[in-house]
């Protein structure tokens, strides 16, 4: 195995440990974390659009919303595009104590891009890109309705 690889699943395995780790830095399980995730990336989503984004089902992701509202960790709001509906929303403190954690690393990845030239970014981006293509093409293709 070339060395490159090893490093990848190297990353995997640290990516796996540091999830972990943030993970109880904010007191939530893994589940709990990735709708975290998602709410940080994308800020306020329906219990729909969360639970597909999370592939679980609606009754589900209720139980997930409740953990984390319990915690303090989301909210629950009213929808201005549908009355009938609601919004989980991050809370802002939340989102601060997850992106103190997360910014040192990826402050410290483009620290460690910035020693290389611009020709040695474009072969590292097109290495790493073609790597997501290689991870993506042995997962199972997601229906069109859940993209």
């Amino acid at each position: 195995m070339h060395p490159a690889t090893t490093l990848l699943r190297d990353i995997a395995d640290l990516t796996t440990e540091f999830e972990r780790h943030l993970g109880r830095q904010l007191t939530v399980n893994p589940t709990d974390l990735e709708a975290m995730d998602h709410l940080i990336r994308e800020g306020a989503l329906s219990p729909t659009e969360l639970a597909n984004r999370l592939h679980i089902t609606t009754a589900a992701v209720t139980t997930v919303v409740d953990r984390l509202v319990a915690v303090g960790h989301v909210s629950r709001e009213a929808n201005p595009r549908d009355r009938r509906g609601v919004l989980v929303v991050p809370a802002p403190e939340s989102v601060r104590r997850a992106m103190s954690t997360l910014m040192p690393m990826i402050l410290g990845m483009d620290d460690v891009l910035s020693d290389f030239n611009d020709a040695e970014k474009d072969t590292i981006t097109s290495y790493l890109s073609r790597v997501v293509a290689v991870y993506r093409a042995q997962l199972p293709s997601k229906p069109a309705d859940s993209a």
